[in-house]
């Protein structure tokens, strides 16, 4: 079982910076990033639930074209959680962010919301 929790979403305006996180724990393993592929997904009103960075157990990544440059996803295995940096934040990132974590299985968190708005 694996159970994940989002934080740092909010309110900006375009432009600006957000760091979202996503507190990973395990009942059955310690580091869950050596076992887990994990990712960055987002899905915003009427629309379809989109990946927007992803980072396997072995560190290869991936970004959606539309965030190429603008967000860096990380992680801090010492901390069990899972980063996104946003930059240049702009009114089409807006959404709900969701961390996701998938293996033989695959486990959500409840989402955090991104608004950018002047």
């Amino acid at each position: 079982q694996v159970t994940l929790v989002e934080s740092g979403g909010g309110l900006v305006q375009p432009g600006g910076s957000l760091r979202l996180s996503c507190a990973a724990s395990s009942t059955i393993f310690s580091n869950i990033f050596v076992v887990y592929n994990m990712g960055w997904y987002r899905q915003a009103p009427g629309k379809q639930r989109e990946l927007v960075a992803s980072i396997t157990r072995d560190d290869k990544l991936r970004y959606a074209d539309s965030v190429k440059g603008r967000f860096t996803i990380s992680r801090d295995s010492a901390k069990s959680t899972l980063y996104l940096q946003m930059n240049s934040l702009k009114p089409e990132d807006t959404a709900v962010y969701y961390c996701n974590a998938n293996s033989q299985y695959e486990y959500w968190g409840q989402g955090t919301q991104v608004t950018v708005s002047s």
